[in-house]
């Protein structure tokens, strides 16, 4: 863990990844305790910056996300989490959170309304 760069509130950003198909699923934040968790037990843990926890994904839903490996980034200051999901991740019911595409139509968009 002293290898690790975690920002001044002591978090750092964890992608998740299919470990099977390679998609992305999501990305959450992870400090010493939860990550030290989800080496661990073998199921990811988070830390919720919204309700200042950990939470442990899956646990009120059941739709766990299962290690396979733990990767740290050249700078080791992100974590990239390869798992199986056990369910859809998103809380939306979606199987990844990110299936919202957004195209230059969209900052155009944005533009006008602007104006």
């Amino acid at each position: 863990m002293r290898e690790l760069s975690f920002d001044e509130k002591g978090l750092m950003p964890a992608i998740v990844q299919d470990a099977d198909t390679g998609e992305v699923l999501m990305l959450a934040y992870m400090n010493e305790e939860s990550l030290r968790r989800t080496l661990l037990s073998g199921e990811v843990w988070f830390y919720s910056r919204r309700r200042q926890e950990l939470w442990h994904k899956g646990e009120t839903s059941g739709n766990r996300l299962i290690v396979r490996e733990v990767w740290r980034d050249c700078d080791s200051d992100t974590i990239l989490v390869r798992a199986r999901p056990l369910g859809p991740v998103c809380h939306t019911g979606n199987k990844t959170c990110f299936f919202q595409r957004l195209s230059k139509g969209d900052i155009e968009a944005g533009h006008q309304a602007e104006a």
